[in-house]
């Protein structure tokens, strides 16, 4: 059945009886109203794994805030109430628990895994915001790498804490443009605007850093419903293609790399999300200096304050299939308290105009929000995987027995890009 837009959006203004997911976080005390952040996220589907990473992120970053004190506003300290909306991956749904979640009281919608439900849910939020200013709320995005969400699409209300897909492309190409033996390249990914932006910029920034290599096929495949990759792998293979490059995520990408194996490819994968999920252990051995991934952080990132905070993750969750820490989502919460407590106050408009001006240093990161369109801008790393234990893998992932040493560092600067935003602030 079609996607009614119109329908959905009104239906998150018309929600009635949706009963909240129970808060995950305790309080600090009862001194004040907790502050709620509503987790809307595929929780359950093709795509629960990859929201249940999310959740035990931000789980632990609102644990820690707590268990310092909490929130330090004019009106007394606050905790931080993290509950989770299943939007089972699907625009739709993602727009009915937008309507829960404002009627529960949240002042802070967080979401990421998908460009298509982030954009949704801008657009929900914005008249949203229009109509009950008293009541807005901001959306805070730890993964939805749409570039246009901070150009074309900028909006006030949304701000991104992770590197959005151009500037990911931009630090694979940093290491990808000194393979010289590299001549043939294929372009693979899910079939909706993240996907086809990713093999987009792939096109764009190999024909600026290396013009001599032969982009040998692209393809697009239907997203969260391919269940055997082997034959889009037989013609990776059949093509001649030295390496592959893709922004496929979740069991879209691990199933992706296990049919690599299956299927005797023995080329490289410059992947946006390949250093966990499943992905290292599906290739095993044969992904040893052939996987590479780009991120904000990895494990194996040196410095005291990167393997503190690895530590803390792994202590706090130490079952290996849960070893997935992603540290813009504990920044993203650090940034959110340190705004809310400049501004003295939870409500969406200073809390924002705090955000816009953050700079923010914790866990070994450096950051700050560019006010123009609401993009963080953060350092990124390239990895490769390898066996842990070999020099510069201190850590494998999830248990699989490899992890990902960093072949390049950048500064915030060296990935930062412009911007065609031009937002629209509320008078």
């Amino acid at each position: 059945m079609a996607f009614n837009f119109k329908a959905a959006l009104g239906a998150v203004f018309l929600v009635l009886n949706l009963s909240a997911a129970q808060a995950q976080d305790k309080p600090v005390s009862a001194q004040a109203p907790v502050i709620k952040l509503a987790l809307i996220e595929g929780l359950s589907g093709p795509f629960g794994n990859t929201g249940e990473v999310v959740y035990r992120n931000l789980l632990m970053a609102t644990e820690r805030v707590n268990q310092r004190g909490g929130v330090r506003l004019k009106n007394g300290v606050h905790a931080l109430q993290l509950q989770r909306y299943d939007s089972k991956g699907q625009a739709e749904e993602a727009l009915s628990m937008l309507g829960a979640a404002l009627q529960d009281g949240a002042g802070f919608v967080l979401q990421g895994n998908s460009s298509a439900v982030a954009s949704v849910l801008i657009d929900g939020l914005q008249k949203h915001n229009e109509r009950q200013p008293e009541q807005a709320a901001l959306l805070l995005n730890y993964a939805a790498v749409d570039p246009a969400l901070t150009n074309e699409r900028c909006s006030f209300w949304h701000f991104r804490f992770d590197a959005h897909a151009d500037m990911r492309m931009t630090a694979l190409m940093s290491v990808l443009k000194t393979d010289k033996a590299l001549q043939r390249v294929y372009l693979i990914g899910q079939d909706y605007s993240f996907g086809q932006g990713v093999l987009r910029e792939a096109r764009r920034q190999l024909g600026q850093v290396r013009p001599d290599v032969d982009i040998v096929g692209e393809e697009l495949h239907p997203m969260g419903r391919v269940k055997d990759f082997l034959p889009y792998m037989q013609k990776i293979k059949a093509s001649g293609a030295q390496a592959v490059i893709t922004g496929n995520f979740g069991n879209d990408l691990s199933l992706l790399v296990k049919a690599a194996k299956d299927a005797g490819f023995t080329g490289k994968f410059y992947t946006f999300y390949g250093n966990a999920l499943g992905a290292p252990a599906a290739i095993g051995d044969a992904g040893v200096g052939q996987v590479l991934a780009v991120a904000d952080w990895m494990p194996n990132v040196p410095g005291a304050e990167s393997l503190k905070f690895y530590q803390g993750f792994k202590q706090r969750f130490p079952n290996p299939a849960d070893d997935y820490a992603h540290l813009r989502m504990h920044i993203m919460v650090e940034a959110l308290v340190q705004a809310l407590e400049q501004a003295g106050t939870n409500k969406a408009v200073p809390v924002a105009l705090a955000l816009e001006n953050l700079k923010l240093q914790r866990f070994g990161q450096r950051v700050a929000m560019r006010a123009d369109d609401h993009q963080l801008q953060q350092p990124l790393v390239v990895g490769v995987m390898d066996r842990a234990g070999q020099p510069g893998v201190s850590f494998d992932v999830e248990g699989s027995g490899f992890g990902f040493r960093i072949l390049q560092s950048l500064t915030a600067a060296q990935v930062q890009m412009s911007t065609v935003c031009q937002m629209k602030r509320p008078l």
